[in-house]
């Protein structure tokens, strides 16, 4: 993105940053600040860029007829989010399982899901259930199951200032309200006896 690339909103958006600069008590002409107006601009948006794209377009994109019935699980789905409360981030893996029903979906499609989801600002609740629900939804599966392990800065730099806690969220539906298959993921997922 060159700076001719740039929308109103985008200049608008540029603006406020040197304002908070200003606000904080920071020169925004200083050397070493001149430019992070549009760095700023720059990142936040790369960041929520998940607001532009949809997730079950993405799925449906690459969903193919497979008769196939068992756990299809993509694990360790590194994404980095932005915390709704504090607009600090959170950040870790994400553990995705489905029982096709009759559809199945390209594998890079569920981490997809993943970053759209992340890249909007969020809780790790919501973005949990967003995920399961926009599977569910596009593949219409015999169920779902997502675990997210994530830290959050706002909790190690800030508040409590506890610097080694996980938050771990999970979410299912269909098969896996049956306790042997959720135990199936987990063991899967090595998330069991950590």
């Amino acid at each position: 993105m060159t700076e001719q690339d740039f929308s109103e909103r985008d200049i608008k958006l540029q603006e406020h940053y040197r304002d908070i600069l200003s606000l904080i008590g920071e020169d925004p002409e200083r050397e070493g600040l001149k430019r992070t107006p549009l760095r700023v601009t720059k990142a936040i948006l790369k960041l929520t860029s998940g607001y532009n794209m949809d997730p079950e377009e993405v799925l449906n994109s690459a969903k193919f007829r497979e008769d196939y019935s068992q756990m299809v699980i993509v694990k360790d789905i590194d994404f980095f989010s932005l915390c709704e409360h504090h607009i600090l981030p959170f950040y870790g893996k994400a553990h995705v399982a489905y029982i096709p029903n009759g559809y199945i979906t390209g594998l890079s499609k569920i981490a997809r899901v993943v970053d759209i989801f992340s890249h909007r600002l969020q809780v790790q609740e919501r973005m949990t259930s967003q995920i399961k629900n926009c599977i569910q939804h596009a593949l219409n599966p015999l169920g779902v199951m997502v675990v997210i392990e994530a830290e959050h800065l706002c909790m190690q730099m800030r508040g409590v200032e506890k610097q080694h806690s996980v938050t771990v969220t999970s979410d299912f539906t269909g098969a896996f309200n049956q306790s042997k298959t959720r135990a199936e993921f987990l063991d899967l997922i090595n998330l069991k006896g950590k």
